[in-house]
């Protein structure tokens, strides 16, 4: 019986392959199938490396007919101490009727444009129907990604505010979004706000959120980490991508360590919404927002969807990576 040989795809080959177009839709369908009971995802193991400023973890899940894991570090330094990207991942898929592998994958690019694509799906099920503006705190990759995911939701038409530690970073972003730079106080106060900083810093403070707007909270992914003040999370309608690692590694991980917020607190998960189980949101007013860690089923929805691609495509190098042939 002959098994197909798995395929290798490079970053370069993922980022030809992966359409925002296709990536949006997979997440949104995944984080409902997670809500639903569909699908398999243990929780993420992390490999502390506080001697090298990073962790690594490992995400596997089981969607439909794929399972795989990704491994994947975070090392916020790693751009000033060695010219290399924050984060870097590797996605290994296999055939889970039969474990045969069937692609290793970058998963750096990957984990960007799924990660975009969950906070869209967010703010399409939790902001208000029409928002006119989106502010981004944090102008690096994560915002590139997270706005053509919204594009993709929304359309051309939002305009987009920048701010960044980085005066540099935010101007550049500035110029490829067509929006402009803007102070923390203005991105803060946009229909929706998507913060994507990398350190343990708060950078939305109490009181600067604007009654009927939504929240992307996408940079606090370990123990320690938040980008919302403690005190700005009160009234908030709090939803997570899993419970289990928004308390240990969320935004809401800090309070939840202090004692000031608790699982009881939280409204739901965004695949709950997604699926129907819980509304989402339900009055104009309300300040509703996304808690993202990050779900292995995100990635094995995203690298179904590139390996599909590449074979229609016919790209990738085959390899017969477990000697198959003999």
């Amino acid at each position: 019986m002959r098994h197909p040989l798995a395929l290798v795809l490079s970053q370069a080959d993922v980022r030809a392959l992966l359409r925002m177009e296709d990536a949006v839709p997979a997440v949104e369908a995944a984080f409902a199938a997670h809500a639903r009971g569909e699908a398999r995802m243990p929780p993420k193991v992390y490999l502390p490396l506080p001697e090298h400023g990073g962790d690594f973890r490992a995400m596997p899940a089981l969607l439909g007919g794929s399972a795989g894991v990704k491994w994947v570090n975070s090392h916020p330094d790693n751009p000033q101490r060695h010219g290399l990207p924050a984060v870097m991942g590797v996605y290994v898929l296999s055939d889970p009727a039969t474990a045969l592998p069937l692609a290793v994958m970058d998963a750096t690019w990957l984990t960007a444009v799924r990660t975009g694509a969950a906070a869209a799906v967010a703010s399409k099920h939790l902001g208000k129907k029409a928002p006119r503006s989106i502010g981004f705190v944090g102008c690096g990759v994560q915002a590139r990604t997270m706005l053509a995911a919204h594009r993709v939701v929304f359309g051309d038409a939002l305009e987009v505010l920048g701010t960044d530690v980085r005066e540099e970073a935010a101007r550049t972003f500035a110029d490829e979004s067509g929006g402009r730079v803007a102070t923390i106080d203005e991105a803060c106060a946009c229909d929706l706000v998507c913060t994507s900083t990398p350190g343990r810093a708060v950078v939305v403070r109490a009181g600067k959120l604007r009654p009927g707007s939504h929240v992307n909270a996408m940079g606090a992914d370990g123990p320690g980490k938040q980008e919302l003040a403690t005190d700005a999370l009160h009234g908030l309608t709090l939803v997570v991508d899993d419970p289990a690692q928004a308390l240990h590694s969320g935004e809401i991980n800090v309070a939840v360590h202090d004692g000031l917020l608790h699982e009881r607190d939280l409204h739901g998960t965004i695949g709950q919404v997604v699926a129907g189980l819980r509304p989402g949101r339900t009055r104009e007013s309300e300040i509703t927002l996304f808690d993202s860690t990050g779900l292995a089923i995100q990635d094995v929805a995203v690298a179904r969807v590139v390996l599909d691609a590449a074979r229609a495509a016919g790209r990738g190098t085959a390899i017969d990576l477990v000697g198959l042939a003999g």
